[in-house]
């Protein structure tokens, strides 16, 4: 059974930074691209970042280029996403995704993913 659990949201102040992690099991998680998804009250679920395979690219949604960073290693089976610069617009539910397609465009859609997280909160205030 595949499960992937992220961790690291809080409540964190303007301009503050947080790094979520999402621990993957019942997968060969090399095998996956990751990526990053959050959903605001209200809102459509948003892409925020995705990584290939083997960390080799590294793709970042508009809104938080340059703020975000997405890392993963292998060997523990997790992906990471650090979070700087933190707005208040950047409050959702964050969630981790898993996905065997390989092509850029795919990254950015949410149907193109196999599995998810249950999500992490991030709430920043002003």
């Amino acid at each position: 059974q595949v499960q992937l659990v992220e961790s690291g949201g809080g409540l964190v102040q303007a301009g503050g930074s947080l790094r979520l992690s999402c621990a993957a099991s019942g997968l060969t998680f090399s095998s996956y691209a990751m990526g990053w998804f959050r959903q605001a009250p209200g809102k459509e679920r948003e892409f925020v970042a995705a990584i290939t395979r083997s960390s080799v690219f590294a793709y970042y949604g508009d809104s938080v280029k340059g703020r975000f960073t997405i890392s993963r290693d292998d060997a523990k089976n997790t992906v990471y996403l650090q979070t700087n610069s933190l707005k208040p617009e950047d409050t959702a539910v964050y969630y981790c995704a898993a996905t065997r397609v390989s092509y850029i465009s795919a990254y950015y859609d949410q149907s193109n993913y196999d599995y998810w997280g249950q999500g992490t909160q991030i709430t920043v205030s002003s």
